[in-house]
């Protein structure tokens, strides 16, 4: 009697644990359909709009024409931006949020019944939104001489095209997310490849708006010199400062399980991804709008980001995500700008050695004060070289969007070759960060005493052996989480070998609390307590006392609800053509980035590799445009 009992409960919960190989079908048709009847409006809209039946999306354009950052483009550039502007801060505030509830709460139960995934949804539809109404606006005129050719007498401008393709890249993220839960399981982890799609596509879209605001300038003032102190003044300065801190935002958000301590990665991509978003942007938009852009853009990357810490943490009541500050690695472009801005590719390497080298110590210094997992000497070597490597990259690709989008692009064999072999550095570091082992022949002895509060909470002491497995480590932490809450507490050493809580460890519930040692390229865990999880048959794992563990492979714990029985080649193919579509994108937008700058007056200016008539190095060969 009393085994068909516990399996009646079993069943039971199992009936109402969150499912964990995709939505409920209801769900998914639901959000098909609304996702159908947004597009049909769009679509009714724009062909209105171009038969000239609706004269909504006309109206709209001309307001935003004539006021705010975008006054005096026009209309099919300024009511594009101003969409995707607000949609970009409605995606990040939904993701921060998104991210938040999964650290503390675990798996939802589709995407319907998770409040976060509805500003994310609109957000990046209001980004794709974007780039149909910079394609559809123009009516009876090209927009600029980069403009694509739709019809015979319709031309779309190419940031329109670029902006569309980014916000579908990642719209289309959320169904194959879905698929991806059914075959593979959930990953719980910001990099799984789909959610890559939904963060990659909004973040780079900032790239595309860039485009789209060049070609916008090259309109409404084609003969104007567009370069840093040029006529046309102070709104174009605040428009471009803030696309610069909108990028810095967009390539930080890569990030954010580091900002929230709950990271599934080496603690060495933390300084990459830190100094190529800070190279990258700062780099760029210094060259691009002028002296102190730079500051202006990590000004405005604080206020939005750090606006959005606020109102995931304190006003919703969710978790709070640290801030990288990047103020450091702005006076550092400042300062080299002063005497390389004339060099812009030499000033986007020194730039990005900088970033790579004084940056990093200066995040390092600021993660001691503001995040759960402050680095640490284990990264010191090759964190600064991972630092290196992504500052170089990123102040080149800097360099060369800052170029593209003056119409200096250097000469194509240069171009391609400088863009190739950023990709390259960056690809091989992400493959150096990708190397991990799981020592071999550790175990750790757990000894606990109970602690008063809510629930079963406990301190312990903990023992590895052999007592050097963890000297200096990147982390040592007891860490809890999908409780409710977060627990991120470092283990303080008290003998060789021997380590206690700093503070109590909670044991009950939903909580899955575990050891996690991160040294060198070792990420490993010891699972102390987990839940019974009927959904994926997973049995609880108690935490007696004592228990003494062998070190394990972190992923199996952290990521518990992946399948085991799906053939590794499904995986490989799998994340194989998600990132050929990623690299698409990313072609997509430096082909975009060039066919502005080639079809620019500016490269007609002078001959490749002098400086133009602001002094800018790089300028294109003087081709004809019909040749290029």
């Amino acid at each position: 009697m009393w085994d068909e009992r516990t399996q009646h409960a079993l069943r039971v919960i199992a009936e109402e644990a969150p499912p964990a190989g995709g939505a409920a079908l209801d769900q998914v048709l639901i959000a098909t359909g609304g996702a159908g009847a947004l597009t049909a409006v769009l679509l009714v809209l724009g062909a209105g709009h171009r038969t000239g039946r609706i004269a909504l999306l006309g109206r709209l354009a001309a307001a935003a024409a004539s006021r705010g950052p975008s006054r005096g483009m026009p209309g099919w550039a300024a009511l594009p931006m101003m969409v995707a502007f607000w949609s970009l801060l409605t995606a990040l505030l939904g993701m921060y949020w998104d991210i938040s509830l999964h650290i503390t709460q675990g798996r939802d139960e589709g995407p319907l019944a998770n409040l976060a995934h509805y500003p994310i949804l609109i957000g990046l539809f209001g980004i794709f939104t974007a780039g149909v109404l910079a394609m559809t606006l123009p009516k009876g005129e090209r927009p600029g001489p980069a403009s694509l050719r739709i019809t015979r007498d319709w031309h779309a401008p190419t940031g329109g095209a670029l902006l569309a393709g980014a916000g579908f890249y990642a719209l289309l993220g959320f169904p194959l997310d879905d698929v991806w839960h059914r075959i593979f399981g959930q990953d719980v982890t910001l990099w799984g490849p789909t959610h890559l799609m939904l963060i990659g596509g909004a973040g780079l879209s900032l790239v595309a708006m860039m485009v789209l605001e060049r070609e916008g300038r090259l309109a409404s003032a084609p003969d104007a010199p567009d370069v840093p102190g040029a006529p046309g003044g102070r709104l174009r300065y605040v428009r471009r400062v803030m696309s610069g801190g909108g990028l810095l935002i967009g390539l930080s958000v890569f990030q954010a399980e580091f900002d929230f301590g709950v990271p599934q990665f080496r603690l060495v991509f933390q300084p990459l991804l830190i100094a190529m978003a800070a190279a990258c942007a700062l780099v760029a938009v210094r060259l691009w709008a002028g002296r102190g852009a730079a500051l202006g853009a990590a000004a405005f990357y604080l206020l939005i980001r750090g606006g959005v810490s606020v109102l995931v943490g304190p006003v919703i009541g969710e978790l709070w995500a640290a801030v990288p500050m990047y103020l450091a690695e702005a006076i550092l472009i400042e300062l080299a700008a002063l005497a390389l801005a004339r060099r812009p590719l030499l000033l986007g390497a020194v730039g990005g050695l900088l970033v790579g080298t004084v940056g990093f110590a200066a995040e390092y210094a600021w993660t001691q004060v503001a995040f759960r997992l402050p680095w640490s000497g284990d990264i010191l070597a090759e964190g600064t070289l991972m630092a290196v490597t992504g500052g170089l990259a990123g102040g080149v690709c800097g360099a060369l969007l800052a170029l593209g989008l003056q119409g200096r692009m250097p000469r194509p064999a240069v171009a391609r070759t400088l863009f190739a072999a950023a990709l390259a550095a960056v690809a091989a570091a992400v493959a150096n960060g990708l190397l991990t082992t799981v020592p071999a022949g550790v175990q750790a002895t757990v000894d606990l005493q109970p602690a008063p509060g809510a629930g079963r909470t406990a301190h312990a002491t903990v023992t590895l052996r052999p007592a050097g497995a963890a000297d200096a480590p990147a982390w040592l932490t007891i860490t809890g989480w999908q409780g409710g809450d977060l627990h991120v507490h470092p283990l303080r050493r008290i003998g060789n070998g021997v380590y206690r809580t700093s503070e109590p460890m909670p044991l009950d519930g939903t909580w899955k609390t575990m050891i996690r040692l991160h040294d060198g390229r070792s990420l490993a865990a010891v699972p102390i307590y987990l839940p019974a999880d009927p959904a994926i048959d997973a049995p609880a794992v108690p935490a007696t006392d004592p228990l003494t563990r062998p070190v394990q492979t972190e992923r199996a714990i952290l990521q518990r609800e992946l399948k085991d029985d799906v053939p590794g080649w499904w995986w490989a193919a799998a994340s194989a053509v998600v990132l050929a579509c990623t690299l698409t994108l990313v072609i997509s937008l430096g082909w975009g980035v060039n066919r502005v700058s080639r079809r620019s007056p500016a490269a007609l200016s002078g001959p490749a590799g002098t400086a133009g008539p602001a002094g800018t190095e790089g300028a294109a060969d003087p081709v004809p445009q019909t040749a290029r």
